[in-house]
């Protein structure tokens, strides 16, 4: 067998020089070999960590329950919890839970959470967590998705339009208002559970110092796969409603979170237990009329008394 040549010095050193270095692996992947100096120049870009805390309070009935889980897949952003009791210490407890959220980096901001009161009445609570504002509202005319049944339908997880009335721009706690819909149904940019993408649209209109929510799906008529809709087309572009819907009535405004001093104070609010109260009495009038009624007659009847008839006793015999 023939030796085998062995390299000199300079060869050596050209094939030193020539060779790349190999970046090192990770358990993420390759090892960048970028220096301090680059990763402090390199433009850092903002991501908005914002999340929504979404809860409910103990002995909910069934109905508003689905509303919830309704709002829960319309907020890809949001994170479920527990539900809370619905004592005057529930605003304390809810605090809690957000500053151990940020404890375990779940920056919980705005934080919405649906109270059941008599199995009847609905009270929805929307709060800035833990510096305020909070805002409390009497739900009524609920609809859920489930009981609609439309034919609308957009992807779960895609970023909504949110639209608001004309009226929101009047008055200041209306105003109010509208920042707080846009940084609670608002979704965040490039969320990881979000689409990067807007397919429905979400309507919030006041009527008789009402809020009305609505959920629209954007439909575009296809007649092929690939073809496609020109920009600024929107006259081909309709919309389909998905649901869910629910009428907000605000009640108070509070400066701080579930509580503080009142910003604002509906004045044309009333309370639910009022309007039972009566429609009770209402009926209770109806029956005290009836009885009054009964007593005139027996009255009438005993002061008028009628004659007695010669030939009652004829046909007897």
């Amino acid at each position: 067998m023939g030796k085998k040549r062995k390299h000199t010095e300079t060869e050596a050193a050209a094939i030193e020089e020539t060779a790349i270095e190999r970046p090192k692996r990770t358990l993420l992947g390759f090892k960048d070999g970028s220096t301090e100096e680059n990763k402090e120049t390199s433009v850092v870009s903002f991501r908005n960590k914002e999340k929504v805390l979404v809860t409910c309070s103990r002995r909910i009935s069934y109905r508003y329950r689905h509303l919830m889980l309704n709002l829960v897949s319309l907020l890809p952003h949001c994170k479920k919890d527990n539900k809370v009791e619905s004592k005057d210490a529930k605003g304390a407890t809810l605090n809690e839970l957000v500053v151990l959220g940020q404890a375990y980096n779940l920056v919980s901001v705005g934080v919405v959470i649906c109270i059941c009161r008599k199995g009847k009445d609905l009270y929805l609570w929307m709060a800035k967590c833990p510096n305020g504002p909070s805002v409390k509202f009497l739900v009524n005319a609920v609809h859920t998705m489930e009981e609609l049944k439309l034919t609308g339908n957009h992807l779960k997880g895609s970023r909504p339009i949110l639209t608001f009335s004309s009226n929101f721009d009047k008055q200041p706690h209306w105003k109010l208002l509208k920042e707080m819909f846009i940084q609670i149904f608002g979704t965040p940019k490039d969320h990881r559970k979000s689409k990067p993408f807007y397919d429905h649209v979400i309507v919030f209109s006041i009527l008789d110092d009402h809020v009305w929510f609505r959920n629209y799906q954007i439909s575009c008529p296809h007649n092929g796969g690939t073809q496609k809709i020109d920009r600024g087309d929107l006259e081909k572009m309709t919309l389909v409603e998905v649901g869910p819907r629910f009428c907000l009535n605000p009640i108070k405004i509070f400066g701080g979170s579930f509580g503080g001093p009142t910003l604002y104070e509906n004045p044309f609010y009333v309370a639910p237990n009022q309007i039972r109260s009566l429609e009770k009495k209402q009926k209770a009038g109806k029956y005290a009329k009836k009885v009054k009624a009964k007593t005139r007659r027996k009255i009438h009847q005993l002061s008028n008394p009628m004659e007695v008839d010669e030939f009652a006793d004829m046909w007897k015999e």
